[in-house]
């Protein structure tokens, strides 16, 4: 057992540890059942909404690639490509005006960094978001009341981007805006899902969301490429309002997590949240009221979680490592779709092939998440996404050109499979206290290396992609390599309470210890 304790010597003790909350709260709503998975579905359901804001920028700030003169004339010569040498009266774009916000706002011969405004301000907002609001779900709001408003903030922004965007400045606003409502969707909503079932199929209800992220990913290209010639505008509004009706469905449908209640003390409406749950009003009026497990010694407050994650040296050990590493996945993970444009491949067929990527990294994950180290299976993906990502600009300088657009996948298929397991990873590391917080942490991690991505991506178009390409690969190649600092976790249980994850710490180092010296 994990939390063992001496036998004979400090009975009392071990009584009072035996009835954790992880089993109790198992024991009341079951290992698994129909209920519990329709509830991880829901909550899980986030993701598709959250992948299609993340990505839309794809399509909505891509540059028209075609062009041609109003009139034959000597200031307008087609063969020349370079438009903003000529007068603007003289030629104009193939494609509606409004099927970009490129062409949109005559951002045509503006720079890089005016051009990438809108996805950097919807990442800065992402960062920003997560450091104003990661601990609210672990301190007063809870899991599901923040998965709600979070849901309704990008929602709404969406909306309002579509109707009230003149000009790129304030569309980068309300980007910005969409970018801080995001931040907590996808951790509470793995965080919700995995705490409403049983230990044993924890890491494949955790998969779940990243398979519904891909299947929101998925669906972009088929909006974008049933809106083409028509406004931008409509893939806002599209991916808006059903978001806002999903909102009202977490509201109404979604139960709290019980063990969050538990910790906060809330033990009435954990009792209540387990039979809805289970199904089982029964619980209720059988719950043990003097039921023993630990609680946790330090006020949850807001902001207490990363403050006590920051404090303790393990914690933040491990914190500060699975943020390293998710810096580096993060890059490869958001700048490899924005860098599509570099590959000589059409965008509407490169963008469906990396989503499609992702669902069997998703059913990898699924299958290989009970069966392989969490740290070894880490550092291989990591690897392989680097050594992928910098093969993939060797085309036209060996045998590589037709096989560029299968390394830069599957590096891309290795980078979403190392982030899935990162993600699982660390909720195994962390106890339920700070355990949305510590996810949050590790999702503001996998944002920053996107702030990054789009300004990569736009000095990659100038050098035919290999500035952006080798750096994702050295990058992520470099800090999977943190990976060797964490403990493993595979087949462990998962604790509430930060001195319970201590305990559990000193037992299994002291077990170690013991088998050194046996075997010496």
């Amino acid at each position: 057992m994990d939390d063992s304790a001496p036998f004979l010597s400090e009975p009392p003790q071990l009584e009072k540890h035996i009835p954790s909350l992880d089993s109790t709260i198992e024991k009341c709503i079951g290992d698994f059942s129909w209920f519990q998975f329709l509830q991880a579905m829901l909550v899980s359901f986030a993701w598709f909404f959250d992948a299609q804001q993340t990505f839309i920028s794809v399509f909505t700030d891509a540059e028209p690639k075609s062009w041609h003169c109003k009139t034959t004339t000597e200031s307008c010569n087609s063969s020349d490509s370079d438009i903003c040498l000529m007068p603007r009266d003289s030629w104009d774009w193939d494609s509606p005006k409004q099927t970009s916000t490129i062409s949109d706002f005559s951002l045509e011969c503006s720079g890089s960094l005016v051009t990438g405004l809108p996805a950097s301000a919807f990442f800065i907002g992402c960062l920003t978001g997560g450091l104003l609001l990661a601990t609210l779900a672990d301190s007063s709001l809870g899991r599901k009341t923040m998965l709600l408003l979070s849901c309704l903030v990008m929602a709404l922004s969406a909306l309002f981007t579509a109707f009230f965007s003149p000009n790129i400045w304030i569309y980068s606003a309300l980007r910005f805006i969409g970018g801080l409502g995001r931040a907590t969707i996808g951790t509470c909503a793995l965080v919700l899902s995995t705490e409403l079932v049983g230990r044993r199929l924890r890491g494949q209800v955790g998969v779940m969301g990243f398979v519904l992220f891909t299947l929101g990913f998925l669906s972009l290209p088929a909006m974008a490429y049933a809106n083409r010639g028509s406004s931008w505008r409509n893939l806002y509004i599209w991916t808006s309002i059903p978001a806002i009706f999903y909102s009202l469905a977490v509201h109404f449908l979604v139960c709290e997590s019980p063990r969050w209640l538990f910790v906060r003390g809330r033990k009435e409406e954990a009792v209540k949240s387990m039979a809805q749950i289970s199904n089982d009003q029964n619980i209720i009026m059988s719950f043990p009221s003097n039921m023993a497990f630990e609680q946790e010694t330090w006020n949850v407050d807001l902001y207490s979680a990363i403050k006590i994650l920051v404090e303790r040296k393990w914690a933040f050990r491990r914190l500060s490592t699975v943020m390293a590493i998710g810096f580096g996945i993060g890059m490869v993970y958001y700048g490899m779709p924005l860098a599509l444009g570099d590959l000589d491949f059409n965008l509407y067929l490169s963008v469906v092939f990396n989503a499609l990527s992702e669902l069997p990294s998703s059913f990898v994950t699924f299958f290989l998440v009970e069966k392989v180290n969490r740290k070894s299976s880490l550092l291989f993906f990591t690897s392989l996404s680097g050594i992928c990502s910098v093969m993939s600009v060797l085309r036209g300088k060996l045998i590589f050109t037709r096989l560029q657009i299968g390394f830069e996948l599957l590096s891309f298929f290795s980078a979403c499979t190392a982030a899935e397991m990162l993600m699982i990873f660390t909720i195994e590391l962390f106890p339920t206290c700070v355990r949305n917080s510590a996810v949050a942490m590790l999702r503001q991690a996998l944002v920053f290396g996107g702030v990054f991505s789009p300004v990569l991506a736009a000095a990659g178009r100038r050098s035919d992609g290999f500035v952006s390409y080798v750096v994702f690969g050295i990058v992520i190649g470099c800090f999977g390599l943190f990976v060797v600092c964490l403990p493993e976790t595979r087949g462990t249980a998962i604790c509430d309470t930060m001195d319970e994850e201590e305990n559990k710490d000193k037992i299994n180092a002291s077990r170690i210890s013991d088998r050194g010296i046996l075997t010496t």
